[in-house]
């Protein structure tokens, strides 16, 4: 497809790919042209980077939630906060226990 300019500041692309016809001053269409750029993402997965960017997507996703959805998703996060504090724990007491040895 031919390109008819630069997009304006602020504006996706989409707009003149994906998503012709639509107003891209409209919030419902600006959040399926986001929704759209984070499904379509790929990179490598296996990085530090990567990681920290799933985290920040799952905790952006869980901040657009409301009701039970987004207690569960405070519940999967305290419970991972959980289990690294438990680990941990588990690696200082046995450490210790080396280190008396």
């Amino acid at each position: 497809m031919a390109d008819d300019g630069a997009a304006l500041p602020g504006q996706n692309p989409r707009f003149h790919e994906d998503l012709v016809g639509l107003d891209p001053y409209d919030p419902e269409a600006r959040a399926f042209a986001e929704h759209l750029d984070r499904i379509e993402r790929c990179g490598p997965n296996f990085t530090i980077e990567a990681a920290l960017d799933g985290v920040a997507d799952f905790a952006d996703s869980s901040n657009r939630l409301g009701g039970l959805r987004y207690w569960v998703s405070a519940l999967i996060v305290v419970l991972i906060v959980l289990g690294v504090i438990v680990a941990a724990w588990d690696i200082v007491v046995h450490a210790l226990a080396w280190l008396a040895a």
